[in-house]
């Protein structure tokens, strides 16, 4: 069992995630949707994991809308696609405390 929880709503996935230590999280509204790495940082566990997060609209339409539009265009969607997605994963790597090892 799991929950969901929007990215647009970061103070409410704080005291969930409080709440629900142990539980996955799916978080929809990152992007396009206008969640940011920032709003759902609190949605991982001390340990980086414990989340997943939903950008679909934000990186299959890459090339039509956005920042990266320009430069890739729809004859490039896939290039767009692995932009969007390697950018996203810097933007919430930016943002996660990884443990001591």
């Amino acid at each position: 069992v799991g929950a969901v929880v929007g990215a647009t709503y970061p103070t409410e996935l704080v005291e969930l995630r409080r709440r629900m230590l142990h539980v996955p999280l799916l978080i929809p509204g990152y992007g396009s949707q206008g969640g940011t790495a920032a709003d759902v940082a609190a949605a991982f566990r001390p340990d980086g994991l414990g989340a997943i997060v939903n950008n679909s609209r934000g990186i299959n339409f890459a090339y039509r809308s956005g920042p990266l539009a320009a430069e890739f265009g729809p004859r490039r969607w896939e290039a767009a696609v692995e932009a969007a997605t390697k950018q996203m994963i810097a933007d919430l790597a930016g943002v996660l405390v990884r443990p001591a090892e």
